[in-house]
């Protein structure tokens, strides 16, 4: 078995363990026998708590990244892809990020350090949004949308109606188009 099949085991089981429980039941007892893997076997991979923790943050962080590239490319553009993405594609994903959320702030894994990679998922967005669009209010409101929505969401705070908030994106996503239309940012051959 591979280190990183057995690294991921050991992070899916944390992650399960954050959602289903809380962080209070996140041992390293308790995440070694979800992931059917020997406390010895998990110390290899996490000499600590807090380092399962920073490495579920990282794997997290690297998705984000994904998602930062498609976003650039995605052929209906940065703003729709934005706003798509604030709304969470799975119950799954909502409990992961409240249940991560949550045991980074609490006193025991309280960490500056990976509060600072979350801040930094949402800092990254708005600095692409306003490179994006030349209207920085516009960019603005965006970003707070889609914000909202994310955390709206992975709060349990009750949504919008689907059919609003489709139009609410159609609406920004148009708008965005014209503020790009009016100023458009100079190409490579322009600038």
């Amino acid at each position: 078995m591979s280190s990183t099949t057995t690294r991921d085991r050991i992070l899916d089981a944390l992650s399960d363990i954050l959602i289903s429980q809380g962080s209070s039941a996140v041992t390293l007892e308790s995440v070694a026998a979800a992931a059917d893997v020997s406390k010895g076997g998990l110390l290899y991979h996490f000499p600590s708590k807090q380092a399962m923790i920073a490495g579920l943050v990282q794997r997290l962080s690297e998705e984000a990244e994904r998602e930062f590239a498609a976003a650039e490319q995605a052929e209906e553009g940065l703003v729709r892809a934005y706003l798509e993405g604030s709304l969470p594609s799975s119950p799954r994903e909502v409990a992961l990020y409240w249940s991560l959320i949550a045991s980074l702030r609490s006193q025991e894994l309280a960490s500056p350090d990976l509060m600072h990679h979350v801040h930094e998922v949402f800092s990254r967005w708005a600095r692409m949004l306003h490179a994006a669009i030349p209207d920085p209010v516009l960019a603005e409101n965006i970003r707070l949308v889609g914000d909202g929505l994310y955390l709206t969401a992975i709060s349990g705070l009750p949504m919008p109606d689907e059919t609003v908030v489709r139009q609410l994106m159609d609406r920004l996503v148009h708008q965005a188009e014209q503020a790009q239309e009016a100023n458009p940012k100079p190409g490579p051959d322009q600038a």
